[in-house]
C-alpha cells in the first residue's frame, strides 16, 4: 500500500479506524509510505516518527497525517488497514460506500451524486414491488396461510424455541397458479422479494450459480435492513434446475446449488460471497420460498423436515371458481356463468381458463390488422405507431359464454391432437424395435 502527504484528507474517514489505538511511535522505518524511491526520502530510523512523514519531494515534513491516524500501524501479520479491509471485501467501493461525509468530496464526486449507494440500482432490478399487480385477486385461504405462517415464523425464528424450517417448497400440477397466487401475498402483505427462476441455476462458469443464490440471499437480508420493509429469496420451477430427469447429468453446479441452499438452511445468518469472515458480518435471516412441480426430482437431504416444510397445492372446485370469477368479473361475466365453464371443462388447471379468455381476442386481433392496412404494412405500422404513439384504437372484444365455450372446445381439440398424435413416434419409429 503507498501512501503520501498527498492524500492528508484519508485521516478525516471515521470508516477507515482501526479497532486498536494508534501508536505514538513506529518502532519500524516508514519508508514504505513515501512516494519515492530515491534514498533522500528514507528518513533515519532513529528520528522522531510521530511528527515526521514524507511530503512527496524527497524530503521531510514535521507534519503526521493526523494525531489520529492509525494508517502507520500494522497488525500482528505487517499488514496495514486499508490492505486487511480490501482481502476482507470482494469490492472496497461496495463494501464502503460513497457516503459524503464518510467518504472525501474527491472521492465522491458528483458524477454519482452527494449520497450515493453504489449498489442501490443493482438492488432495485433484483426486487420486485408488483406495481403491475392491478385489480382485484382471488386468494386461497390455505394458500396464504402457509404462506404467512412461513414468513411469520421465520422472521420470528430469534424468538422461537422451536427449529423453524428455512425454505417452504411449494408443488402441484402445472399452470395451477403456485407463483401467481405467492405474488398476490407478497403484494398483500408488502413483502419486496429477490426472485430467481430455475434458468438462473445453470452456468458455464462452475460456483458461479450458487455465489448468485448467496448473493440474491444477502441482498433480501439488505432489503430489510436498509430499507425496513419484509424481503425473501424466491426461486421459481426449482426441480427444472436441480430436478433429475431420466439420464439427465449432474454438473458441478447443481451439486454447488444444492450445498448453498443446504448449508443456508443450516446457517442462515452466516453467508459468504468469497470475502473473508468478519465477526460483524451477520446476515439478517429471511425466509426462502421455492416452487416446483415435482420435489421427488431434487437431492432429498435438501427437501427433508428440517431444512424444507412442504406444501402439495391443488385448488379444489370452490378455488377455482372464486379464481375464475375474479378473473372474469371485469368482463360482465356472472359467477353462475362461471360454475357452468367450469363444469364444462373439469380437470383443467387454471391457466387454462386464463387462455378461453385470450383465445376470444384473436378474431378481433384479426379484423383489426385488416383495419391497418393488412398483413403487408402491420410491421411497419406496429414499430412507427409503438414510438409516435399513433396506433389504431383496439377494442376489446366483448365476452359471452358462447364465445368463451367456443374457445374451450378449440383448446381442448388441440391437447387431444397432441396426446393422440404424437409425431414424435413417426419420426422416431425404429426406437421401439
Amino acid at each position: 500500500m503507498i501512501l503520501c502527504s498527498c492524500y492528508p484528507f484519508l485521516s478525516k474517514s471515521p470508516i477507515f479506524s482501526l479497532p486498536f489505538p494508534p501508536t505514538t511511535k513506529t518502532p519500524f522505518p516508514i519508508s514504505s509510505l513515501c512516494c519515492s524511491t530515491t534514498p533522500s526520502s528514507v528518513p533515519d530510523p532513529q528520528t522522531d516518527t510521530n511528527d515526521i512523514i514524507s511530503d512527496g519531494g524527497g524530503g521531510p515534513n514535521k507534519k503526521r497525517l493526523s494525531d489520529q491516524s492509525s494508517w502507520e500501524a500494522k497488525d500482528s501479520e505487517g499488514n496495514d488497514y486499508l490492505y486487511r479491509l480490501g482481502k476482507e471485501a470482494d469490492n472496497m467501493n461496495i463494501a464502503v460506500g460513497a457516503r459524503a461525509g464518510l467518504v472525501d468530496d474527491l472521492f465522491v464526486g458528483k458524477f454519482l451524486g452527494r449520497d450515493s449507494d453504489i449498489v442501490f440500482d443493482y438492488r432495485q432490478k433484483v426486487t420486485r414491488s408488483f406495481q403491475y399487480l392491478q385489480g382485484d385477486y382471488y386468494i386461497a385461504p390455505l394458500f396464504m396461510d402457509k404462506v404467512v405462517c412461513h414468513i411469520a415464523k421465520n422472521y420470528l425464528a430469534p424468538l422461537l424455541n422451536t427449529k423453524v424450517p428455512l425454505i417452504l417448497g411449494i408443488w402441484g400440477g402445472k399452470g395451477q397458479g403456485k407463483s401467481f397466487q405467492t405474488e398476490l401475498i407478497f403484494q398483500a402483505m408488502g413483502v419486496e422479494p429477490v426472485i430467481m427462476s430455475a434458468g438462473e441455476l445453470e452456468s458455464e462458469r462452475a460456483g458461479e450459480p450458487g455465489k448468485l443464490i448467496r448473493e440474491r440471499y444477502r441482498t433480501a437480508s439488505q432489503v430489510v435492513q436498509n430499507q425496513g420493509k419484509m424481503s425473501c429469496l424466491m426461486i421459481n420451477d426449482i426441480d427444472a434446475g436441480l430436478g433429475r430427469f431420466g439420464n439427465t447429468q449432474m454438473t458441478v453446479n447443481n451439486q454447488i446449488v444444492v450445498g448453498t441452499l443446504m448449508n443456508l438452511c443450516d446457517n442462515p445468518t452466516r453467508v459468504s460471497i468469497g470475502q473473508d469472515w468478519r465477526d460483524s458480518d451477520i446476515t439478517n435471516r429471511v425466509p426462502i420460498i421455492v416452487t416446483g412441480n415435482d420435489l421427488s426430482k431434487i437431492y432429498a437431504p435438501l427437501i427433508r423436515d428440517g431444512r424444507m416444510e412442504k406444501f402439495y397445492w391443488q385448488p379444489n372446485h370452490e378455488d377455482i371458481i372464486n379464481i375464475v370469477h375474479r378473473m372474469y368479473e371485469k368482463d360482465g361475466i356472472s359467477r353462475d356463468e362461471v360454475v357452468r365453464i367450469v363444469d364444462t371443462f373439469p380437470n383443467q388447471a387454471l391457466d387454462f381458463y386464463g387462455a378461453l379468455r385470450s383465445r376470444t381476442y384473436d378474431r378481433s386481433i384479426s379484423k383489426w390488422v385488416d383495419d391497418i392496412g393488412g398483413v403487408e404494412s402491420l410491421g411497419n405500422k406496429l414499430i412507427k405507431g409503438r414510438k409516435n404513439d399513433s396506433l389504431p384504437v383496439f377494442t376489446p372484444p366483448e365476452q359471452t359464454m358462447e364465445a368463451l365455450l367456443e374457445s374451450g372446445y378449440s383448446l381442448i381439440k388441440e391437447q387431444q391432437l397432441i396426446m393422440e398424435t404424437k409425431l414424435s413416434k413417426v419420426y422416431m419409429k425404429n426406437m421401439d424395435d
